[in-house]
């Protein structure tokens, strides 16, 4: 793996069974040897308090080193309304801080939003685009990612139900493996 891409998998949702969760699981399992795809957790990260960069707490510290370290990032996101979780805003803004050090510059992004609900998570997938933008994330276009339905996407054992699910998963992959050679060299 060491020759493998390193992406760090930033999921919004911190349930240990949550809907995200099991498709970025998923995705890790679609993916070629040339891509590492690892979960990094946000669930203990303190609320983003500028007072605090003084002595930053331990894990801002981590979690600021493993994203410097990953080559790009995933983001998996839930919709809670109509937008991004709180715990998904304050990964992104203790990564972003402090001010001009911001470990997300640069790094190519992807953007896949799931929810059971039809829409996927529309809200949510374009609002958290709207933060990637000013952190300066080159954010993968195609294909867009927006998994309805996702109380029905996997069975009991983590597999996917429909092929063509686990088919665009596979595609959605190789596109972001594409997209991240395209601006990580």
């Amino acid at each position: 793996m060491s020759d493998a891409i390193d992406v760090a998998a930033v999921v919004g949702s911190l349930r240990r069974e949550s809907f995200t969760r099991r498709l970025v699981q998923g995705l890790i399992s679609v993916a070629s040897p040339t891509i590492h795809i690892e979960i990094v957790g946000i669930g203990d990260l303190p609320l983003y308090n500028q007072d605090l960069e003084s002595a930053p707490p331990a894990p801002w510290l981590a979690f600021r080193e493993r994203i410097r370290r990953c080559r790009a990032v995933l983001f998996a996101t839930p919709e809670y309304n109509r937008s991004i979780p709180g715990v998904l805003k304050n990964a992104i803004d203790v990564g972003s801080r402090p001010y001009g050090k911001s470990v997300w510059r640069h790094k190519p992004a992807a953007v896949v939003s799931v929810s059971p609900g039809v829409m996927g998570a529309f809200g949510a997938n374009h609002h958290l685009r709207q933060c990637l933008v000013f952190l300066d994330m080159p954010t993968m276009q195609q294909p867009e990612a927006y998994i309805g339905g996702a109380d029905k996407l996997f069975d009991g054992a983590g597999q996917f139900v429909k092929p063509e699910m686990r088919d665009f998963c596979e595609r959605f992959v190789q596109s972001f493996e594409a997209w991240i050679r395209r601006y990580a060299g």
